[in-house]
């Protein structure tokens, strides 16, 4: 659920673009416009922007916007601008860069198998090189093992469940995990990377029922590191996305100063997708509401633009 505020009757694209080609004209940039226009526009008008403005004025508007916006502001729109999957390979190549693997991790296995099998072609298009081939420079151990077999595996995208399937797997976690000395880090690999969300759910709650705690305590007990944040996102995306990316901008947003590449990244790419329930679950785990949390670790043009894409 979306919670870009569109008008009831927007304007054309030629209108937005002549309005925009205004606010970029003179001394300094209006960046209320620009706000006021681009964060009320769906992924398809914003297509439709950035044609107009090429077709108008003979230049790309993303090159115009880096122009005349800076810093965390510019950081934001330009990742707004681009369309969902184009905006995850831009994400995980830029936290690659940084060597911010979490940030990478985060968008790889919170994301539905279609939705990288997509990305991961706009990837190849974009940079020239195979995400595969990123990952396997950048990362290392069973982290990189993980993450490979996430993006190569097709999983099954539907609600049904097998329950022998579900049962079997628990024990083998069990016995691949807290029952044995050490772990056997590629069965739980296989599992999470074979198994399809609703599955993985089923795994979670028959392993609860079976060994009396979830499969988030046995993960932290018997992984570490990257791999063990690897296997994290996936499971609790499988149990509810939304209660997990509330928890991300939380953590983002806790004690002295503010993760704002993390911010960005989550509002920016979930907004259009499910960010009605990341509030009802942050408001509901943090008696807070996310708007709030916001403004108040956030300032100028940046917040107004942050608080515009999340909506009343």
């Amino acid at each position: 659920m979306s919670t870009v505020n569109v008008p009831p009757v927007p304007l054309t694209p030629r209108d937005d673009v002549i309005q925009l080609h205004k606010a970029f004209k003179g001394f300094g940039c209006d960046t209320t416009t620009v706000i006021n226009i681009l964060a009320h526009r769906d992924a398809s008008q914003r297509s439709f922007i950035q044609q107009e403005y090429k077709t108008l004025y003979s230049e790309d508007i993303l090159r115009r916007l880096s122009k005349e916006l800076s810093g965390k502001l510019e950081n934001a729109i330009l990742l707004w601008m681009q369309d969902p999957a184009a905006r995850d390979a831009v994400v995980v190549k830029q936290a690659l860069t940084a060597n911010d693997l979490r940030g990478a991790t985060e968008v790889i296995c919170s994301r539905t198998p279609s939705q990288i099998q997509t990305f991961k072609q706009i990837y190849h298009a974009k940079y020239g090189t195979y995400l595969e081939h990123d990952l396997e420079r950048h990362t290392s151990g069973d982290h990189k093992k993980l993450l490979l077999a996430y993006l190569c595996v097709q999983r099954y995208e539907g609600f049904e469940v097998d329950r022998m399937i579900t049962e079997n797997d628990a024990k083998a976690l069990y016995r691949a995990g807290e029952k044995r000395l050490g772990t056997d880090e590629d069965m739980f690999i296989r599992i999470f990377s074979e198994r399809s969300r609703a599955q993985l759910a089923a795994v979670d709650l028959a392993y609860n029922k079976m060994h009396g705690h979830t499969l988030e305590k046995a993960i932290k007990k018997e992984t570490s590191g990257n791999f063990a944040y690897a296997l994290l996102t996936i499971v609790r995306c499988a149990e509810n996305p939304a209660k997990y990316f509330a928890k991300v901008l939380r953590k983002a947003m806790k004690g002295l100063g503010t993760d704002d590449t993390t911010l960005i990244r989550v509002i920016v790419t979930r907004v259009e997708i499910d960010m009605q329930y990341i509030k009802a679950e942050y408001q509901k785990k943090y008696k807070k509401s996310l708007v709030d949390a916001v403004h108040s670790e956030t300032s100028g043009d940046y917040r107004k633009f942050l608080l515009a894409l999340l909506g009343p």
